[in-house]
């Protein structure tokens, strides 16, 4: 074959996405696609804005940032979520030790309370201040509580369907998930409900690459039976800040971190 030829037919390759690899075990498939969405660098910072829609088209919004530490590699983690608009929410903070063996730990603070309220395990797929997203979409849901199977591989994602180990613990019966080939980001999440209606979807419109990181910096969840909806947007994501243990300690929930808060100034 001409060199001309293989150097365009290599250009091609890149620039459409053909794939060297086509995996077949969907577990480790949803392991890295589980790394790729939440364990960019060792840790990370970024500002999201949040708005919320109901089904009469009537919006709030919400400003806050998170920082998260990796205690391990595709381990433990920790998260702190610190509101700081609309007024109402300000300073309310989110804390999560997440465990890969065991419940996660989660605390919310409630300033016009003084009041730190304990998340059960219960209660980790009930809403997030209000939102169409839940307590358990902030630090995600752990690979090994669903077993997974696949639907198709396309030129484009690998299609799966994930079912809970147990079932009385959540409200879906299943959910699917598109997964990008590529980047390993998971691009669209469908939940199916006990009569077999797809009631809740996850969506991803934006992508960049930060820091070495393919990272989404837009997303949505919307309810399919009430017509709400929520609207994420990432913005000043940065990754390895070099974030200490310290800051995700229950002393946070009232003493946040500000200099850990304060934006990046490139």
């Amino acid at each position: 074959m001409p060199r001309n030829l293989m150097l365009a037919l290599a250009a091609l390759s890149l620039s459409t996405g053909i794939h060297a690899e086509v995996l077949t075990d969907a577990d480790e498939v949803i392991a890295r696609a589980d790394l790729a969405a939440y364990y960019g660098g060792t840790d990370g910072r970024s500002e999201v804005r949040m708005i919320i829609t109901d089904a009469q088209d009537r919006q709030q919004r919400r400003q806050f940032t998170v920082l998260r530490r990796d205690v391990e590699d595709a381990g433990d983690q920790q998260f702190l979520v610190v509101f700081s608009q609309p007024s109402d929410v300000r300073n309310t903070v989110f804390l999560v030790d997440k465990h890969i063996d065991r419940d996660d730990d989660r605390w919310l603070y409630l300033p016009g309370l003084d009041l730190v309220k304990r998340i059960s395990a219960g209660d980790k797929r009930t809403s997030f201040v209000g939102a169409h997203y839940f307590y358990e979409d902030v630090s995600g849901r752990r690979p090994s509580d669903d077993s997974h199977e696949f639907v198709e591989t396309t030129d484009a994602f690998y299609v799966l369907r994930h079912t809970p180990i147990d079932p009385q613990s959540v409200e879906f019966t299943s959910y699917i998930t598109w997964i990008d080939r590529n980047t390993f980001l998971p691009m669209k999440i469908e939940y199916t409900n006990p009569a077999g209606n797809v009631y809740r979807r996850v969506e991803v419109f934006g992508v960049e690459n930060v820091d070495g990181h393919p990272t989404v910096t837009t997303s949505r969840v919307s309810d399919l039976l009430t017509g709400g909806r929520t609207d994420m947007q990432f913005r000043y994501i940065q990754y390895d800040v070099g974030l200490p243990e310290s800051v995700f300690t229950e002393r946070s929930l009232r003493n946040p971190p500000r200099e850990w808060l304060q934006r990046p100034e490139n």
